[in-house]
């Protein structure tokens, strides 16, 4: 990792990595693998694609890798990111729409709730419940704040809406917890 190249990045290893990815570095690419999978993994885990999480990670970093040529260090690496998570998410949900559409009267109760097979524990609500119980659009918030550690201006950043929107999000995503929580 020639830090000289980019001398400009230095305080941000991964946006210099990505650089190096820019021109050319293979090893680059297999270290912002390293240092992201899990992430990535957990936001797709958390976000309720539980059974695609590894393939919509794989999928995530052969899009970042294509579109390398077209990177430009404007914001956080992880910001980039989770763009393109989002991005990968959101195709998935349209897959799964078009899916449900054509498969509809032939689906199965069981192919349809990923989840509903494993009974609630006795002890109440848990997380992974309660999470999947929000709106996708308060999940999301509350998963890349939350799970992912970005801060709210980094939230509406990869989800492209202002930053008041996401504090609002996150306050009514934190009352339906409580509520969920309570009841």
């Amino acid at each position: 990792m020639p830090e000289s190249d980019h001398p400009e990045i230095p305080e941000n290893p991964d946006i210099g990595l990505m650089l190096e990815v820019v021109s050319g570095s293979e090893t680059a690419f297999t270290e912002l693998i390293h240092r992201h999978q899990s992430g990535l993994l957990n936001f797709f885990t958390r976000m309720g694609a539980y059974s695609d999480a590894e393939d919509l990670v794989q999928e995530t970093f052969v899009r970042l890798y294509k579109a390398r040529s077209r990177y430009r260090p404007t914001a956080k690496f992880t910001t980039y990111l989770y763009v393109v998570a989002r991005h990968v998410w959101a195709d998935l949900g349209r897959k799964a729409m078009r899916r449900d559409r054509l498969h509809g009267s032939l689906k199965t109760d069981a192919e349809i709730d990923w989840g509903a097979s494993q009974p609630a524990p006795a002890f109440g609500l848990d997380v992974k419940e309660a999470l999947a119980g929000l709106s996708p659009k308060l999940r999301e918030v509350i998963v890349l704040n939350v799970y992912q550690g970005l801060q709210y201006q980094e939230v509406a950043e990869v989800l492209g809406i202002p930053l008041g929107t996401v504090k609002s999000r996150m306050n009514m995503a934190i009352q339906e917890l409580r509520r969920s929580f309570e009841e």
